[in-house]
């Protein structure tokens, strides 16, 4: 896909692209669900209920991906991301703020290229997903006592 943002995608790579996103989705659901029934002790109580409702906006979000994909001629993809796991809640808790901000990155050079692409509707479809994204990653950095860090550049 083009990296010069003012550069259209074509449908093709704004198919391949949102298969990327729906596969952060998928790992991201699968990472809620785990995380949320696995972290263990008082502190860590309420960011696991907090969790359970993440993995169902998670589920939300990559319908309308699939949606999306679906309209614009694609086969939504099946697969996940890898999902990384650890006995310690910290690290669960980390790895799903990375997640959150890579899927935050990714998810606003989509709003670019879909606009360039003339694509508004899609525009619209991810950027209502990208203020629970960020929401998700304010309750994660806030469990951690850190400030959400600033997405990186993808």
């Amino acid at each position: 896909m083009s990296t010069n943002k003012n550069v259209a995608a074509t449908r093709e790579e704004l198919i391949n692209a949102l298969n990327d996103d729906l596969s952060r989705e998928y790992q991201a659901i699968i990472a809620y669900v785990n995380y949320s029934q696995v972290l263990k002790g008082a502190a860590y109580m309420n960011i696991a209920k907090e969790l359970e409702k993440h993995a169902g906006e998670e589920l939300a979000h990559a319908l309308k991906i699939a949606k999306q994909i679906d309209y614009l001629g694609g086969m939504p993809t099946v697969k996940p991301k890898e999902v990384k796991t650890s006995e310690k809640a910290e690290d669960m808790l980390r790895f799903d703020l990375d997640n959150e901000l890579q899927t935050i990155a990714h998810y606003r050079n989509r709003v670019r290229q879909a606009e360039a692409a003339g694509e508004f509707a899609l525009c619209e479809v991810i950027r209502e997903i990208l203020v629970e994204e960020q929401e998700h990653a304010l309750d994660l950095a806030t469990a951690l006592g850190i400030d959400v860090p600033v997405p990186p550049e993808v």
